[in-house]
């Protein structure tokens, strides 16, 4: 594009100093594909559709975009990003907040179900400069007249294509239609349909359209097919895999969430360290979950699509498929959550006979046949399944206690105490915690715990992980 930077450099772009030097302290310096693509647009004032999937760099690119036209003197809510997910919603919200910390007084704020209503009210009662939310609990709030979106400047749709897939629509044009026609809007997506397309000309004007291939390089993740002979053979299969290749962190991939279940169980059963990620469950035990594998205290989840996106996971070993995904390009989105930034993964798909047409229509989709290789031989079912390096300790304090990261690391720290190498990532939410200890610690730690007090207080703590 004539408008991109030469140098691929954020220092390139016209940004604030302030959001310059909170980058560099980030270690954020050369941008991604997407981000180069993007942003000169972008910030010119342009609408923008891009085509980008999970762990481009996309937030970043429309965060960025969104906090340079803030005003911050402006009490009002100027920025509206809309997810598919709560769990999306607030990595997304988190990273904002990231990229405006040299910024002062701005205010993110999230709107999410799932969530409580009343504290949400009296938060956007006390003004917000951003709001990341999904679509139904937004609309919610328009309806209830306590968000007004009057003085937008900026609409995001992040993964629109998954907003639609989970029927928002409605939503989402309630939504816009109580935004003013002068913002910019901004849409990301992984997929460019049809639908999508229908979508953006109804939204945005003129738009800058950037597509960044979704392919994978084989340097950085190995693909293969493994041929199965009957639905018992695949689970078999799927046991052999990960006792071959023992990933510390690992998803596999079901196409219904009843399977989902079913393999979570069975992979328990079998001495592995799994736990089901799918819409049935309850908020609560979504955000457990996710924090569990987040920090390593799980080896393995088993998902569906729609509940993996925008898992916050930034270093993923391996993602098995246990069937083919039946929209070709999820396929490829499933295969990039792992090998990121840098890093290196593997991602084995499971095909039986049954199967072997849906194998023949993603090698076209893909341009090229998926390589295949034989399943592991079956002496490796004989190896002791792996554990996790982590276990996780939940407080009965949070944010509402006043409790922070460091408070907790220090309880855990101090006299008599484990040392600060052996404890992983603390996630403090409104009235509960939770710190990941490496495994061989866990008991000295939840003792270290019971008897110190934080922020003078003593906190009932308890081990939520195996």
């Amino acid at each position: 594009m004539s408008d991109s930077p030469n140098d691929g450099a954020f220092a390139s772009l016209p940004l604030a100093p302030e959001l310059l030097a909170n980058l560099d302290s980030l270690g954020y310096h050369a941008m991604t594909p997407i981000q180069a693509e993007s942003l000169p647009p972008l910030l010119a004032g342009r609408d923008v559709i891009a085509q980008a999937r999970t762990g481009s760099g996309k937030t970043a690119a429309f965060g960025l975009g969104l906090l340079s036209r803030l005003d911050i003197s402006r009490f009002q809510v100027q920025a509206l990003v809309l997810c598919p997910t709560r769990e999306l919603a607030d990595q997304v919200a988190g990273e904002i907040r990231r990229l405006a910390r040299t910024l002062p007084n701005v205010k993110v704020l999230t709107l999410c179900g799932g969530a409580p209503f009343g504290p949400q009210l009296a938060s956007l009662a006390h003004g917000a400069h951003v709001v990341v939310g999904t679509p139904g609990r937004v609309e919610e709030h328009l309806r209830k007249g306590a968000l007004d979106l009057a003085s937008l400047d900026t609409l995001v749709l992040d993964e629109a294509d998954r907003m639609l897939d989970m029927g928002f629509q409605p939503s989402l044009e309630a939504i816009v239609g109580a935004t003013p026609a002068s913002r910019q809007t901004l849409l990301f997506s992984a997929t460019f349909s049809d639908e999508i397309r229908r979508i953006a000309e109804g939204l945005l004007r003129d738009p800058a359209e950037v597509a960044v291939a979704a392919s994978h390089d084989e340097s950085t993740i190995r693909q293969r097919v493994y041929r199965v002979a009957d639905e018992a053979q695949r689970f078999e299969a799927l046991r052999g895999l990960l006792l071959q290749h023992r990933p510390r962190s690992s998803v596999v991939f079901c196409n219904t969430r009843r399977e989902t279940q079913e393999v979570a169980d069975a992979l328990c059963e079998a001495g592995f360290s799994a736990l089901a990620l799918h819409g049935d469950l309850e908020q609560r035990d979504r955000d457990r979950i996710l924090v569990l594998f987040a920090n390593r205290s799980i080896s393995i989840l088993v998902a569906t699509d729609v509940a993996a996106r925008g898992l916050d996971i930034a270093a993923l070993d391996a993602v098995f498929n246990y069937q083919i995904a039946r929209d070709l390009e999820v396929h490829v989105h499933r295969v990039g959550r792992t090998g990121r930034a840098g890093g290196s993964g593997i991602a084995c798909t499971l095909v039986s006979e049954s199967e072997a047409y849906r194998l023949e229509r993603l090698n076209e989709f893909l341009g090229e046949p998926l390589e295949e290789a034989p399943l592991p031989p079956r002496n490796v079912l004989a190896r002791d399944p792996f554990l996790p390096e982590m276990a996780t300790l939940q407080l009965d304090g949070g944010k509402k206690q006043k409790v922070r990261p460091g408070d907790i690391l220090g309880a855990l720290t101090g006299e008599g105490g484990i040392e600060g190498a052996q404890v992983g990532k603390i996630k403090v939410l409104e009235r509960s915690a939770y710190v990941a200890v490496q495994r061989e610690v866990a008991k000295a730690a939840l003792a270290q715990l019971g008897t110190g007090k934080l922020k003078g207080r003593s906190f009932r703590a308890r081990r939520v992980s195996r």
